[in-house]
């Protein structure tokens, strides 16, 4: 499928020229973010490969800020400010990529941000429009779900992509899901309209524990990311974390016997 025009993006708000990279990860807090997994999974990549800010997408049009609230926080000078929920991208260039691999297939964007409520084709447009400045080839999404699975076991992550193309090279599934779905299956869709290839990875996250942050679950999507990216990553902090979790659940439940 061919590309379509560049499209216009009313909502970025670009902080330099957008780099040329290869992927763009997004991850979005909210329904499709169980323990919060997915955006733990992300925002361990962008601290441990040291990503660089360069746009985020205004959140005046997509959010019910009655449902979604802004925080008010003091910042380093002792001034009071407003923070709104926004999404961030942010570029970062891997460890452990080839030393055959340029500059403009080694990068990768990190897209972090909350689930919007309203406008959702406008809100994905926004994304498309980071995506095609960035010129990536591929969009992959990071998801975490709640499943009948106990936290003292590996984690299981499955995969799925939209392109028969992209299910052989990734190793991953083509997807068949029906059903309600959140912020990433219509930036699915529009991805496919664009003719941009596209995939998801899912976490599965202990249904016993819906509300407890799931660094565990985290740490299986970042090594599975890394692992269909071909690229490294230090995961040690990701690793004390669920050590710290496991021992916490496992206390609990003894303490429920």
């Amino acid at each position: 499928m061919t590309r379509s025009a560049p499209r216009p993006a009313p909502h970025v708000r670009w902080h330099g020229e957008p780099p040329p990279a290869r992927v763009l990860l997004a991850a979005f807090e909210g329904w499709n973010d169980a323990g919060d997994a997915a955006s733990l999974a992300l925002a361990h990549l962008d601290d441990a490969w040291s990503g660089t800010s360069f746009a985020d997408i205004d959140p005046e049009e997509f959010y019910d800020f009655s449902t979604t609230r802004p925080q008010v926080r003091f910042d380093d000078d002792d001034r009071r400010e407003i923070v709104w929920p926004t999404n961030r991208c942010s570029f970062a260039t891997p460890h452990g990529r080839s030393e055959t691999t340029t500059a403009d297939d080694a990068g990768v964007v990190l897209l972090r941000g909350v689930e919007p409520q309203l406008r959702w084709r406008t809100f994905c447009d926004q994304v498309l429009a980071v995506a095609e400045a960035t010129k990536v080839d591929l969009v992959l999404t990071v998801g975490a779900l709640l499943a009948e699975v106990p936290h003292s076991r590996p984690v299981p992550v499955f995969g799925a992509a939209y392109e028969d193309e992209v299910v052989e090279q990734l190793g991953l599934l083509p997807s068949r899901y029906e059903g309600p779905t959140g912020i990433v299956g219509v930036l699915h869709a529009a991805c496919a309209d664009a003719g941009l290839r596209s995939a998801s990875l899912w976490a599965a996250v202990p249904s016993y524990l819906p509300s407890a942050p799931s660094p565990k679950a985290a740490l299986a999507l970042v090594r599975k990311i890394t692992d269909v990216l071909d690229v490294g990553v230090d995961g040690t902090a990701l690793e004390i974390a669920t050590a710290n979790y496991e021992r916490s659940v496992d206390a609990a439940a003894r303490d429920d016997d």
